[in-house]
């Protein structure tokens, strides 16, 4: 059996050629968006944390929420905001 790789289907990936001017204006905003959405979010988890009259039920489906988005701005924007730089996925096929 011959293992099949990306390159063994051409139309596995399609490309759409875009401007560069497109990929830093994208770079660009996401990297505001996450650094707005960590900041943003890490204060609400702070403000939480510190205030015992937060700490109700109701808030903590807040909190989880913002923990999750906080993990989210963290981990997913400076992936995006580097693959937009370079204008390709930066990982390889394994990645």
């Amino acid at each position: 059996p011959q293992k099949m790789t990306v390159q063994d289907v051409p139309a596995a990936f399609p490309t759409v050629d875009v401007p560069e001017h497109a990929h830093y204006t994208i770079g660009v905003v996401i990297l505001i968006v996450g650094i707005t959405g960590t900041l943003g979010n890490f204060l609400v988890i702070y403000v939480f944390c510190r205030s015992r009259s937060l700490q109700t039920p109701a808030n903590t489906f807040i909190i989880n929420l913002a923990i999750s988005d906080f993990l989210m701005s963290i981990t997913q924007s400076p992936v995006f905001f580097t693959n937009s730089l370079h204008k390709r996925w930066i990982f390889g096929e394994k990645g």
